[in-house]
């Protein structure tokens, strides 16, 4: 069992974590309770409870955001392919009812050419039924000479040829405007598929618009209620440090069976040398310091891995691993890789993440908005939206909550 140690040493550090925090405010909050109940073991393990209690409720609600995150990065992604398929169907429809309006044109010049060309046969026919013009033979043996017979010969070719243009000139005619009818017939169809499909893409993202907005809605509401939770751990953080690190004037080494034992601070990295910082090379990547912390080291390495993503809303919130990453995504992904986060947290709750102030290796700036960390000397951010890129550049601070991993 943990021992007893009524004096309370000043080796108790900030806490590292919200989890730490909360810790820190069970225990104080219960702590009068623990002395006034005549069983101490019953009060101790009332205070645990509790405190598992309210440290699973800030977890849960976490995983709730970023469960919802992911779906509304998911919503929005659906929602943009719909908006291409629609944009595409409507492409669709516009060419083919240019393509109809222009074979219905083209089926009246059509028309009207046929009508010229019927005409023409017509007046053929009528000519050539009154001419009453002698066949070729007798062309030919009425011709007195030989130059005479094949220009006779040569006219009634000539008469065969143009005879014969005017009749096919008609039939081709008549080809093309059944053709062209029944282009039209297709077109109509190929409409009419078009509006159908616009109208079922039209559907589908107003759909997915208004999942999004309720969607959103609740996300909005999961977070206001996180954020209750957390600013008012937050608001009693400094007074729970001081009654907590007060040495009382009667110390004790009374080693009781319900004792509740203090907890060190883990040891600090060493601090950076004078100059030493991560180095950004041609390609985009860090090369971490020699001297860094291996965490430190890790953390550089996990941001290396996804250095050229794209940015994509929600991104490494339902999953570590993805396909591109928004600005809290990448800050957890490479949190991670450091071991310092088991599961993501968007840019508010990075807010209340580990100790207030700047780090000596790593330091994290959030708001409800946004959220970058400086990582030995470079800063990790998706400004300029191509995505978690390293620049070695320093951003405004104006505006955002300054947090850093305990000890580093």
């Amino acid at each position: 069992m943990p021992v007893l140690t009524r004096s309370l040493t000043p080796r108790i550090s900030r806490p590292t974590s919200i989890f730490a925090l909360l810790a820190l405010v069970v225990a104080l909050s219960a702590l009068s309770a623990v002395r006034a109940e005549p069983g101490l073991g019953q009060g101790l393990e009332s205070v645990r409870d509790h405190e598992a209690e309210v440290s699973a409720q800030i977890a849960e609600q976490n995983r709730q955001i970023n469960a919802l995150i992911g779906e509304l990065a998911t919503a929005r992604e659906r929602e943009g392919q719909a908006a291409e398929e629609l944009a595409a169907e409507q492409q669709k429809l516009d060419q083919a009812t240019a393509e109809l309006a222009d074979n219905r044109q083209h089926l009246r010049a059509v028309r009207v050419e046929l009508k010229k060309a019927i005409d023409s046969l017509e007046r053929l026919l009528l000519v050539t039924y009154k001419s009453n013009r002698p066949d070729e033979i007798s062309m030919i043996l009425g011709a007195d000479t030989f130059d005479e017979m094949l220009a006779q010969a040569e006219y009634t070719d000539r008469i065969n040829e143009y005879e014969a243009a005017v009749v096919n000139r008609v039939q081709m005619l008549r080809e093309e405007v059944a053709a062209t009818v029944e282009r039209l017939a297709t077109q109509r169809a190929a409409i009419a598929d078009a509006r159908d499909a616009a109208a079922e893409r039209h559907s589908e993202l107003a759909s997915i618009s208004a999942g999004l907005e309720s969607s959103q809605a609740t996300m909005a509401a999961a977070r206001d209620q996180r954020k209750d939770v957390l600013s008012g751990l937050r608001g009693r953080e400094a007074d729970l440090i001081d009654q907590l690190t007060v040495t009382p004037s009667t110390p004790t080494t009374d080693a009781s069976p319900d004792a509740v034992a203090t907890t060190p601070a883990p040891a600090p990295a060493p601090p950076p040398a004078a100059g030493d910082s991560a180095v950004l090379g041609a390609d985009g990547q860090a090369i971490a310091p020699a001297n860094a912390p291996q965490a430190v080291k890790d953390v550089i390495a996990s941001a290396n891995a996804i250095a050229t993503t794209p940015y994509i809303w929600g991104g490494g919130h339902a999953s570590f691993e993805s396909s591109g990453y928004d600005c809290s995504g990448g800050v957890s992904y490479a949190l991670h890789g450091g071991g310092f986060l088991s599961s993501p947290l968007d840019s508010t709750g990075l807010s209340f993440w580990g100790e207030a102030g700047v780090g000596q290796w790593i330091t994290v700036y959030a708001n409800s908005g946004h959220v970058w960390a400086v990582i030995a000397g470079l800063r990790w951010d998706t400004s300029g939206g191509a995505g978690p890129r390293w620049h070695s550049d320093m951003a405004s601070t104006s505006g955002f909550v300054v947090r850093h991993p305990s000890g580093y």
